[in-house]
Order: structure tokens, then C-alpha cells, then sequence
């Protein structure tokens, strides 16, 4: 493991240790207004300042890792879900069902997919849960046409012949054989992905469609920190650097996994 890869893993760690032990480590309620300490900048009282409100934005942030962090991963398993499934079905079966597929997923590619967020979010309540099912449900052509081609080059090994011949359901093939040994691409694309359903849970945050206040985000603190930018610089400048670091340290992992799956 190289450098870069392994402080990649220690940026990962350390805001997944943040994001599950967020009572702890937050010193206030990241919802409690205090009208005595508004716009306070960093101080022991409070490391990172406070916000328009008085709130205290360390807790505030130590609380939006826990969201951030939660709608990259459950958006991305959404994706993974729906793209291993069909990029599967469409590298084993082939002929009309893998064309009919792959079809659907161009059909998918010529969406900008931040505009198709943004059209499907308004005509649903912009909800944390509506947020993480729609990144989910716009991201996964790349896993499909990854594990389609993977499927495709696996399912003519010997080993596929051996199950077929001892009379192995197609279930049982993909799901046992196929699938896990076709992974590795895709688990690239899935740390990768993580990183993009944050930026882009951010940006949507930060033009208020986003995961809504009270309950805060990294893109929603930015965005309340866009009206007091003359005078509170902390409230932009940590959440951009909780948003910068974690991409980073995702796509530092993600490119080392690539890395390493190459060599092998």
C-alpha cells in the first residue's frame, strides 16, 4: 500500500470514527440556539465558532459528517444494487436482454444527471431519504457496464462450463460465481462513487434542495455561511474543507484500489 492510498484510508477512518461516535464527540446540541454567542468566531468555547443562530459549529459539523457520509454510502449501495443486478443479467444472458439494457443505460447517459436530480426533486419533498434514493437511482450505469463486461469475459471460463454441466441454476451462477469474482472493477467505482454522492448531496444542500435545517450537512452549513461571508469566515471555510478532505481521501482510496487490482 502506498502512501497516498494509506492516507487516503487514515481521512476515510477518521470521518467514519467521527460520523458513528457523534455524541461524544460533539461538545453541544447541534441544534441549540444561543442568541449571547451569535456569529462568536473560533475560540476554546467553541473551536470552529458559531453560527447566525448562536449554534455551535463543531457539533454542527461532527453531526453533518454522520448525514454526509450516510447518504454517500446508502445512495452508492442503492446504485451498486441496481447496477451489479442489471449489469449482470445483461452480460450472462445477452442477445435482446443485454440490448434492451445497455439501450436503457444510453438512454440514462444522455441525462445530465445533476438537471435530472433537480427535476425529480421538484416534485418530491426535498427529504434526506428522497435524496439518498434519487443520487441512488441516477448513478449506477457505470457499475452496470463495468460488471457487464466483466461478465462477459468470466462467463466463458471453464469454471462456468463445470457448474452448467453438474446442473447449476443461472441464479446460482451468477449470484455464487459470476458476481464475486467480478467485483474488483466495480468496488472501485463504488469507493469512487461514495465520494461524488457526497459532493453531490453537498451541492444540492448548498441551493437549499437538499437535506433541510434544522438538521445540518456540510452543504447546508456552507450554505448558511454564504450570507454572513464578510464577516464569519468560519462558516465557510470549515465545511468546505470537511467536504474537501473527505473527497479527496475517497478518491485517494479508490485510485489505490485501482492501483493494486492492476499489479494483481
Amino acid at each position: 500500500m502506498n502512501k497516498l492510498t494509506l492516507f487516503g484510508l487514515c481521512i476515510v477512518g477518521f470521518f467514519m470514527i467521527v460520523a458513528v461516535f457523534a455524541p461524544f464527540i460533539a461538545r453541544y446540541d447541534a441544534t441549540q440556539i444561543d442568541i449571547d454567542n451569535i456569529l462568536t468566531p473560533p475560540s476554546r468555547a467553541h473551536i470552529f465558532g458559531t453560527d447566525s443562530l448562536g449554534r455551535d459549529l463543531f457539533s454542527r459539523m461532527v453531526y453533518g459528517a454522520r448525514i454526509s457520509l450516510m447518504v454517500g454510502f446508502i445512495a452508492v449501495g442503492i446504485a451498486g444494487v441496481i447496477g451489479i443486478a442489471l449489469g449482470a443479467i445483461a452480460g450472462y444472458y445477452g442477445r435482446w436482454l443485454d440490448t434492451v439494457i445497455m439501450r436503457f443505460i444510453d438512454i440514462m447517459l444522455c441525462f445530465p444527471t445533476f438537471f435530472l436530480i433537480l427535476a425529480v426533486i421538484a416534485l418530491l419533498e426535498p427529504s434526506i431519504f428522497n435524496i439518498m434514493a434519487i443520487i441512488g437511482a441516477t448513478s449506477w450505469m457505470g457499475m452496470a457496464r463495468l460488471m457487464r463486461a466483466e461478465i462477459l469475459s468470466l462467463k466463458e471460463r471453464d469454471f462456468i462450463y463445470a457448474e452448467r454441466a453438474i446442473g447449476a441454476s443461472d441464479l446460482r451462477i451468477i449470484a455464487r460465481h459470476l458476481i464475486p469474482n467480478a467485483m474488483a472493477p466495480v468496488l472501485v467505482s463504488i469507493t469512487l462513487g461514495i465520494a461524488g454522492a457526497i459532493l453531490l448531496e453537498s451541492s444540492l444542500s448548498f441551493l437549499g434542495i437538499g437535506v433541510q435545517p434544522p438538521t445540518p450537512s456540510w452543504g447546508n452549513i456552507l450554505s448558511e455561511g454564504k450570507a454572513v461571508m464578510g464577516v464569519a469566515w468560519w462558516m465557510m471555510f470549515f465545511p468546505g474543507m470537511a467536504i474537501f478532505i473527505t473527497v479527496l481521501g475517497y478518491n485517494l482510496l479508490g485510485e489505490g484500489i485501482r492501483e493494486k487490482l492492476l499489479k494483481s
